[in-house]
């Protein structure tokens, strides 16, 4: 069976619109009171990697209604007045979620490269014991 759109299209389409966060910029942005990480990896994912001090855990097919102010899964973390920087593994999750969130007219970015780069460059991790 052929695709009208492939992942890697919806990727792409997605980048072509929203911000995208080079990694040793968001790595900056750890300690920023005003900014809020937000990782859209699996639990055992974050389990397994480790994952950015201080982010908060969102899964991926709960950032829709974990946003929405409306929906009964709202979490009050995303009322909050600051930059939302959303990452994924490799910044295909977050560049699609953070896409669909323009679009609802929720301000966010995302970290282009994902958690795979963070370590690579110098990010902070922290592991669960």
């Amino acid at each position: 069976m052929a695709l009208k759109v492939s992942a890697a299209q919806m990727v792409e389409r997605a980048r072509a619109r929203i911000e995208e966060v080079e990694t040793v910029d968001a790595i900056a942005m750890v300690d920023d009171p005003n900014v809020v990480i937000v990782d859209l990896r699996d639990v055992r994912e974050r389990h397994r990697s480790g994952y950015v001090p201080g982010s908060f855990h969102c899964p991926r097919g709960m950032a829709e209604f974990w946003v929405d102010p409306h929906s009964p899964y709202f979490k009050e973390v995303f009322a909050q007045d600051k930059k939302f920087v959303f990452h994924c593994a490799s910044g295909w999750r977050s560049a699609l979620t953070v896409a669909t969130l323009n679009d609802m007219g929720f301000d966010a970015a995302h970290l282009r490269e994902g958690f795979s780069m963070w370590e690579a460059q110098g990010g902070p991790v922290q592991r669960d014991s």
